[in-house]
């Protein structure tokens, strides 16, 4: 998604350079060599995923919903009922939700000749930060935009934008990019030196994400052909 597509509204205050400033939450206790804090890198990883999870506590317990996102720039978009908790809590007295979202591609299986070091192949995202309720009604419908394109680029153009009553029961928060670091895995098993006369296969099988043909809705006119933003798929 392109970071040109700003809000309007103010972007945070950028960490230095291209890089995110790491913090103690931000890294690793251990593999340190495996996490990124450049935004290419992290910018990349988001824009490929469709599914976030988004951890905050409630009732002093942990809970972490699924969920589609959507990038603009430095901000990440989340949406859902009016009626959710976290959505609910993120727009209270309080200033903000303290909230957790993460994101996971899994690129390859790592099998060891060992089961200790059997492993995958990753692209992870960890995003530490405040999540706020956003109110402005252009920044929503940008956000709300961004967030049905993020899954399919174009769509958003391509269907009914919210009427009054469903932006009524929709809420959006907004979570901006500052305490943020990746963490990437790739290369083939790290066995030990011991174990490298075993006859066991060992290797990476890789995992590729692919699209099969549209199936189009059972009432859909069948004059109307598949889109190209999905045949480019």
């Amino acid at each position: 998604m392109p970071d040109t597509a700003a809000p309007q509204s103010p972007e945070p205050a950028p960490s230095a350079g291209d890089e995110y400033r790491p913090t103690g939450r931000t890294v690793p206790t251990r593999a340190r060599e495996r996490a990124a804090y450049d935004r290419e890198t992290v910018h990349s990883i988001l824009d490929e995923a469709y599914l976030c999870h988004l951890g905050f506590v409630r009732d002093g317990a942990p809970v972490v919903l699924p969920t589609l996102f959507g990038r603009l720039g430095e901000r990440l978009y989340v949406h859902g009922s009016t009626g959710s908790r976290p959505l609910r809590e993120a727009g209270g007295a309080d200033p903000g939700l303290p909230v957790c979202l993460t994101v996971t591609h899994v690129d390859g299986l790592v099998l060891a000749r060992s089961a200790f070091h059997h492993s995958i192949n990753y692209r992870s995202v960890v995003v530490h930060g405040i999540a706020r309720t956003v109110t402005d009604p252009k920044e929503r419908r940008i956000a709300l935009d961004a967030i049905v394109d993020h899954v399919v680029p174009g769509r958003s153009a391509d269907s009914r934008p919210a009427g009054t009553k469903e932006l009524a029961a929709t809420a959006v928060i907004r979570l901006d990019l500052r305490e943020v670091s990746a963490k990437i895995r790739t290369g083939g098993p790290n066995d030990e030196p011991e174990d490298l006369a075993l006859p066991h296969w060992a290797g990476v099988l890789p995992l590729a994400r692919g699209y099969t043909t549209p199936v189009p809705s059972v009432d859909l006119d069948p004059a109307i052909g598949v889109p190209d933003y999905l045949t480019a798929l």
